[in-house]
């Protein structure tokens, strides 16, 4: 496990993700990965305080809903060519962090076709709200 977990201001944090979500998108600065879609995997971390997470009545509307990981995906992806797996892992994150229940937030992009002779590249970034 990475640090993130450890850090004291998630101490009382629920930690929900999303992981593998495979989208094909236009992505990349070199020519030939501009003439069409490639494969992303994207992962997401958010921390939710306990708090602002534990279900009273059983109801969605008491939580984070996982659409919601989704669909900011989907919606920053949908605006078109993204030359830099740092740029969509960047708004990805900050789009989620401003979400009123989340407190910080991972996110990790992967190019998993790339190269032949690795798995795959990508990013990571981890945010957290000021206190």
């Amino acid at each position: 496990m990475y640090s993130a977990l450890f850090h004291s201001r998630l101490a009382d944090c629920r930690r929900m993700f999303l992981r593998d979500y495979e989208v094909n998108i236009n992505i990349g600065v070199h020519e030939f990965e501009k003439r069409g879609e490639q494969r992303v995997l994207i992962n997401v971390e958010l921390f939710v305080p306990l708090a602002q997470s534990t279900p009273q009545q059983d109801k969605l509307d008491e939580v984070v809903d996982y659409d919601f990981m989704r669909e900011t995906i989907a919606n920053r992806v949908a605006q078109g060519h993204i030359h830099l797996q740092e740029t969509l892992c960047d708004d990805v994150a900050k789009i989620m962090l401003a979400h009123p229940r989340v407190r910080a937030v991972r996110v990790s992009t992967e190019k998993p076709d790339v190269y032949p002779d690795c798995e795959s590249v990508g990013i990571e970034v981890f945010l957290i709200k000021d206190a």
